[in-house]
């Protein structure tokens, strides 16, 4: 059996209802979508990388910088759908969806969530979480928590604080990080099927496919900056954020 491809896509929609074009928003000189394709390439696990995007300004913006492009349709509802439609054009047979708001991204987080998928040939999908160390974070809707059972696999996603903390034990408490690994034939699957209530009532996508029964396996990252490396740029702000963040790790 020949070396398994793994495909590196970055889903970049111009449209954004804060911060319309952001991903060609300049941090400290570079448009944000080049940051992130960067951080990705140091990615050994990837055999190619991808910006999969729905206008011609950015795939102008990554050409220009010597990386690879795809157009998709503008009316896909989910980064999924965007994702499904651009791995058609790859050849390869795990797909990692790499968010395209999150340029510190760890190059050591895509191999965590690639290697249980190159390690056991039954997992379809696998995405990565950490733990929670700022107390507001227990409380804002905006941070996604996750459960998983004694295995790994994916119990529960929510905007909630969960495990809810009734009988006040000691606990942990986890923040999913927004970096998927799918194999590309589940990914097409899971594309297709319609989205549950339950993913409706959260509005967090994950949700779907365990609803359906299957198999996602959570792991808990090693990286040790995950301020840095999870963090995602929605307003004019954030990208001010990202600059001083870059300026206080000397990376400037």
């Amino acid at each position: 059996m020949g070396k398994v491809k793994v495909a590196g896509l970055i889903p970049a929609r111009y449209g954004s209802t804060r911060l319309p074009g952001k991903a060609l928003e300049a941090i400290l000189g570079k448009p944000m979508i080049q940051r992130v394709y960067e951080r990705c390439l140091e990615a050994a696990v990837l055999d190619m990388l991808c910006v999969a995007t729905d206008d011609q300004r950015i795939v102008q913006a990554v050409e220009g910088f010597g990386g690879r492009a795809v157009m998709t349709r503008v009316d896909h509802a989910s980064g999924t759908d965007r994702l499904a439609e651009a791995a058609e054009t790859v050849d390869a047979e795990i797909i990692v969806n790499i968010q395209g708001d999150q340029p510190f991204i760890d190059p050591l987080m895509i191999e965590e969530a690639v290697q249980p998928l190159l390690d056991d040939d039954t997992l379809e999908m696998a995405t990565l979480m950490h733990a929670i160390d700022k107390p507001e974070d227990l409380e804002d809707t905006g941070v996604v928590k996750t459960v998983a059972d004694l295995d790994g696999n994916a119990l529960y996603f929510s905007r909630s604080l969960i495990p809810y903390p009734q009988k006040g034990l000691p606990r942990c408490v986890f923040e999913h990080v927004g970096l998927y690994v799918y194999r590309r034939d589940f990914l097409m699957t899971l594309s297709r099927l319609e989205p549950t209530p339950l993913e409706e009532i959260e509005s967090l996508e994950q949700v779907r496919d365990y609803v359906h029964g299957d198999r996602l396996l959570v792991i808990e990252t090693k990286c040790a900056d995950n301020a840095f490396a999870g963090f995602s740029v929605d307003t004019r702000e954030d990208i001010e954020r990202a600059e001083a963040m870059l300026h206080e790790r000397g990376l400037d």
